[in-house]
């Protein structure tokens, strides 16, 4: 079961909680959804694409007011020279959703064991024609040095400018799918290169938790990040 399905939907409420934290009445969970959507693609692919993105948590207060986390490893190019891009953003997130949005930027301490930002950090490499084998292994590298428990990554296409597409895969330390405990990050990318597309998954192993984490019960409050907030 752990191999088929995303690690991290597979532990929601076990030892990860939930990146979207809103309750909706009857008839606008599908709106706030699609809206989430929104958000994150804007954020992610359009203003920021590659620049140390980990992860994008939204929170509902209400109908009218949107709270947006960053999570990046390069927090001063999200906020841009005396915060002019941060205001920029928040201007365009108003505009997309037509709601007060209020953004938070975190900085994500050990951006090595992060699966998104080694993803991306792999996908340029095959980009620039780097061999995939070299860039696995140097990323896997890193990423243990950095105190990752386990990392494994999968390369999917067009290697090397073959005829045939194939997958390859390396992997260093533990990476326990099946395991709920296990708190696993995963995170894929698409390296578009001269060839075609290669897909690239990163699943990495942080360490084993036990009992549920705070924010995941019912009624649990989540912790406010106090880090340049705007």
């Amino acid at each position: 079961m752990g191999q088929k399905i995303n690690p991290i939907g597979l532990r929601l409420g076990i030892t990860r909680t939930w990146d979207s934290r809103w309750f909706a009445k009857r008839g606008e969970y599908a709106k706030f959804l699609h809206e989430d959507v929104k958000i994150r693609n804007f954020i992610d692919k359009k203003q920021f694409p590659r620049e140390g993105i980990g992860r994008i948590e939204i929170e509902r207060k209400s109908n009218t007011k949107v709270r947006v986390t960053i999570h990046t490893a390069k927090p001063g190019v999200i906020i841009g020279r005396g915060g002019e891009r941060v205001e920029s953003l928040k201007r365009e997130l108003e505009k997309l959703t037509g709601k007060s949005v209020f953004l938070a930027i975190q900085e994500i301490k050990h951006p090595d064991c992060e699966a998104k930002i080694i993803a991306e950090n792999v996908a340029m490499q095959l980009e620039k024609r780097i061999s995939h084998r070299r860039a696995m292994k140097q990323t896997i590298g890193r990423a243990l040095r950095a105190g990752a428990q386990g990392v494994k990554i999968t390369c999917a296409g067009r290697l090397n400018g073959a005829e045939i597409s194939r997958v390859e895969w390396q992997r260093e330390g533990r990476v326990p799918l099946h395991t709920l405990r296990a708190e696993i990050d995963f995170a894929m990318e698409t390296a578009i290169t001269t060839f075609g597309c290669v897909g690239v998954k990163v699943w990495v192993f942080k360490g084993e938790q036990i009992g549920k984490i705070p924010g995941t019960g019912p009624g649990a409050e989540v912790a406010p990040v106090r880090e340049n907030t705007f």
